[in-house]
């Protein structure tokens, strides 16, 4: 929309290979990202009908900030989670906002299903469908590397793909999106899948116009010195999200060995600054973004006998490091990084991984599940049975993988352990096990992820637990996110962009809003998604907790059931007050 006065959506159905361009005049109070998106699935979906059948759509949006300021780097996508069964939404930064922008286009909605396995190829002047029959079974990096020799335009192009994960419809399977960022949790990757649609690559070279220049190129210079002259942002380039592991140990709130402990006496060899000192190679960026929060580790992994070893280089963050690491009682960081390129290679969502594999593991220590059910001995710390268990996940190898493969609430209802199944709302949990407000938060969540309202901020810094001021800050935390990921502002930078910086930016680009229109923007958002998760049958007041989290200490000591389901009850009541208000205002 920057510089129109409509949102410009390419739509492209992959069972006819039909295209279509809509200029939306209506769509344009939305913005873009989260608010754009959620919208577009709202008017796209169909709740009658399940998450993967070839009529539910995927949405991608940016918006008007994107790219042409600093940390504006987030695509949103939107879709029908096949791993809850309710909304999905997901972010990933990387080049796909650049790229969409220069090709034209504020949002893609995609429809139907291919005859054939096909990618995508994207641009300002075109929309092509091309064969990838010989790209299927391919993992994450093969088909990137294969299509940037196909397609070429380096530095210009996004390449988004799935591994087997998402072609066996794994229903936690993940989009990888140029190699180091992701469209993680709840399944976009099983979408990929079922629409046999293995890759997508999008460029252009079209002009971003910008009416006042002189206020625009103002505004961006005092936006970079708070992102680059002051500590805001310091902590993401320095040691990254991976500074939480050394915090998290020492309150007592990091999850270990399936959260029978919140303390891990290997924290210290895999804490952020062990990754740094041992590990380290480079950081890199997000287009768009001068911090370099994206920190590359590297590891030497061997391929024959005789001493032939190999460089391998991935990508870390806190959330890898809990999910492979002490939730999986991984002991050094060399392990961990080998697990992680297994979950790369085959592209799962780690964080998910790394909760299923270690509730398998208690429930064959249980002996809930058997040796012909797991194929190898899982064991706390046995890396070598993790990573061949990573792949019997990704290709459904037998019922008890195919079954897992759905999730931890599929499986204990199976096999049972739904006791020390870690699941809040359906997702698997988070890397926090910080209190109160983590739990509800992770729970309400429109997501069910901790990012929705970064519940584990009000544990960690609070003086006291107060019932009303948990739920004042959850409900307001997740409005005020939903503003920023409408503008597609990444979290990480949240601390930049406040509501002064906000407004200043849209208005240095002609976007004449004011602070009431930031909270009608944030209220639309946050409810446009409650009304998504009501259509399709979510009841939060049904939520329940797995009775692990009240029986491990947390930084405030063990948790109270009853309290929690009190806090559950005082969300609900009060999300049902605000939106009946809402809903008779609008």
């Amino acid at each position: 929309m920057l510089g129109t006065d409509f949102i410009r959506i390419l739509h492209i159905n992959l069972s006819t290979q039909k295209v279509g361009v809509e200029e939306r005049k209506d769509l344009v109070p939305y913005l873009g990202g989260t608010a754009l998106a959620a919208k577009l699935l709202e008017e796209n979906m169909k709740p009658e009908l399940p998450p993967l059948h070839e009529e539910q759509p995927i949405i991608f949006a940016i918006g008007p900030l994107s790219t042409i300021f600093p940390v504006v780097t987030k695509t949103v996508a939107t879709f029908i989670s096949p791993h809850t069964g309710e909304y999905g939404e997901s972010h990933a930064g990387g080049r796909l906002a650049m790229a969409m922008r220069n090709a034209g286009y504020d949002a893609i909605v995609l429809k139907g299903r291919s005859s054939k396995p096909i990618y995508l190829s994207i641009s300002d002047h075109s929309v092509d469908f091309k064969d990838a029959r010989g790209l299927w079974g391919l993992n994450v990096e093969e088909t990137g590397r294969i299509i940037r020799e196909r397609e070429g335009s380096p530095g210009k192009r996004s390449i988004v793909r799935i591994g087997v994960s998402g072609e066996n419809l794994v229903s936690f399977a993940g989009v990888n999106v140029d190699t180091y960022r992701h469209f993680g949790r709840l399944g976009l990757g099983a979408v990929f899948g079922s629409k046999l649609l293995k890759a997508m690559v999008v460029w252009g070279e079209k002009d971003i116009p910008v009416s006042n220049f002189k206020e625009y190129y103002s505004t961006f210079r005092w936006i970079y010195k708070k992102v680059t002259e002051t500590d805001l942002m310091a902590k993401y380039h320095e040691l990254g999200t991976p500074i939480n592991i050394r915090v998290l140990n020492a309150i007592s709130s990091l999850p270990t060995r399936n959260l029978q402990q919140s303390t891990f006496e290997h924290a210290e060899a895999i804490s952020g600054e062990t990754f740094a000192e041992q590990t380290l190679v480079r950081k890199v960026s997000c287009v768009g973004c001068p911090i370099g929060c994206i920190h590359i580790g590297q590891f030497r992994r061997l391929f024959d006998k005789g001493y032939e070893y190999e460089s391998t280089a991935v990508s870390y963050d806190h959330e890898l490091i809990y999910a492979l690491g002490s939730l999986l009682g991984t002991r050094t960081a060399d392990e961990v990084l080998e697990l992680i390129d297994e979950v790369e290679e085959t592209g799962l969502d780690a964080m998910s991984t790394g909760v299923v594999l270690a509730w398998a593991t208690e429930a064959f220590q249980k002996g809930m599940v058997r040796l012909e059910d797991t194929l190898v001995p899982l064991e706390f710390g046995n890396t070598a049975a993790y990573k061949e268990s990573i792949h019997f996940l990704a290709e459904r190898a037998n019922e008890f993988y195919t079954v897992l493969g759905q999730g931890l609430r599929k499986a204990t209802a199976m096999y049972g352990g739904t006791d020390f199944g870690l699941v809040y709302g359906g997702h698997e949990m988070a890397g926090y096990h910080t209190g109160y407000a983590f739990a509800l938060g992770q729970t309400v969540g429109a997501r069910h992820s901790h990012l929705c309202n970064a519940g584990y901020q009000y544990d960690q810094t609070a003086e006291e637990l107060k019932d009303e001021e948990i739920v004042e800050y959850v409900l307001k935390e997740e409005k005020e996110r939903c503003l920023l990921t409408s503008l597609v502002i990444c979290l990480f930078a949240r601390k930049v962009y406040d509501r002064e910086t906000v407004l200043r930016a849209l208005n240095s680009i002609g976007i004449a809003f004011t602070n009431e229109d930031l909270d009608r923007l944030a209220n639309e958002a946050f409810y446009t998604r409650w009304r998504i998760k009501e259509k399709l049958g979510y009841d939060v007041k049904a939520e329940t907790f797995p009775r692990r989290v009240f029986e491990t200490p947390t930084r405030w000591g063990k948790m109270d059931q009853e309290r929690l389901q009190r806090l559950l009850q005082l969300y609900s009541n009060r999300v049902a007050q605000e939106y009946e208000r809402f809903r008779s205002r609008a």
